[in-house]
């Protein structure tokens, strides 16, 4: 065993957190930089940060009481999300979201798991928020009664978190929608394009944690003991509610990103329009100033004391021609 301890107590490489939760539901913090009994009463709850080789090692090595496939799966690199049951043992994949030091991010990691009847080994390569979320409510008191519920609640922060990435995403869509429908036509296909981006990211996320719990459920889990038979059809319903959310919200940025991009097509063709009546107006002025501008023999009013003023008339009356043909012609309105 690493530095020579025993699998049942000693100082666990790695371990981010870890908690002992007892018969009355109470949570307990464990000192991770402290010798843990992993025999112990009550349930045990261990959050291992991966990305620390040693942390890998010595799950490979303990003698927990973890299935064959169930520490594979673990210890793998792969971000499918999955969930299995085997031997009185649940393990699997999940996805989370990111969290930074002070706010939560878009972008996705993944919490490998196992739970047996007395334990949650949990690990992670990046900061999650959901896992996070969850240590914090069992150190402000939350009772759990099982380890199913202890991963029932780490599931219900994954959904929490997305729904208030969600929230974020729908106040900035009502704001741009509001800016096209008053034709505020201000380019906002950036930031249509990012939130739509995020409405994906979360779909994607979301497609695979419903898959998964869907799943389960149709498997059934009769065969589990009572502490680790999770709900999964009321999570799956709950993931399934806020997946049809944020479809809706991809579509209703895609709609928008249409129509923002019909209006500003529209408000070129307007200026594109403007200028060609310019450029009809100047049209005949300037072919007049040309050939006055002419060095030949023989024009018009050059022997003329009056010529500059009846070359100004010309210039005005052909501008004034211009505007009403094209007038006649529908051109300009």
């Amino acid at each position: 065993m690493p530095g020579g301890h025993s699998a049942s107590s000693a100082v666990i490489p790695g371990l981010v957190w870890a908690f002992r939760i007892h018969a009355d539901g109470r949570s307990e913090p464990l000192d991770a930089e402290k010798p843990i009994d992993v025999r112990g009463d009550g349930l045990l709850w261990l959050h291992f940060n991966l990305a620390d080789i040693r942390a890998e090692q010595w799950v490979a090595a303990s003698t927990l009481d973890l299935p064959g496939p169930a520490k594979a799966l673990f210890l793998s690199k792969d971000n499918f999300q999955q969930m299995h049951t085997a031997d009185d043992t649940v393990y699997g994949v999940i996805s989370d979201l990111l969290r930074a030091i002070d706010r939560v991010t878009e972008e996705t990691g993944y919490m490998r798991f196992v739970m047996t009847e007395r334990l949650l080994v949990s690990g992670r390569h990046q900061a999650l928020c959901a896992v996070d979320a969850t240590r914090r409510v069992l150190e402000s008191g939350q009772r759990i009664g099982s380890a199913a519920e202890l991963f029932e609640t780490i599931v219900e922060y994954v959904a929490e978190t997305m729904e208030r990435i969600a929230d974020r995403v729908e106040q900035d869509l009502d704001t741009i929608e509001e800016r096209v429908l008053s034709d505020d036509v201000v380019d906002k296909r950036k930031d249509l394009g990012r939130l739509r981006r995020t409405c994906v990211r979360l779909h994607r996320q979301l497609s695979g944690l419903r898959f998964t719990f869907h799943r389960l459920e149709q498997q059934g889990g009769d065969v589990l003991k009572p502490a680790l038979r999770l709900r999964a059809g009321k999570l799956a319903q709950r993931l399934d509610a806020l997946d049809h959310t944020i479809v809706e919200m991809r579509e209703r940025s895609r709609l928008l990103q249409e129509e923002l991009q019909l209006k500003i097509e529209e408000q070129s063709n307007k200026s594109l329009h403007l200028l060609s009546v310019l450029t009809a107006l100047l049209l005949p002025p300037t072919l007049i100033t040309g050939v006055f501008g002419m060095n030949t023999k023989g024009l018009p009013l050059t022997d003329v004391d009056s010529g500059f003023l009846w070359a100004g008339i010309l210039i005005i009356a052909s501008s004034t021609a211009a505007y009403y043909i094209m007038k006649r012609l529908g051109i300009m309105r």
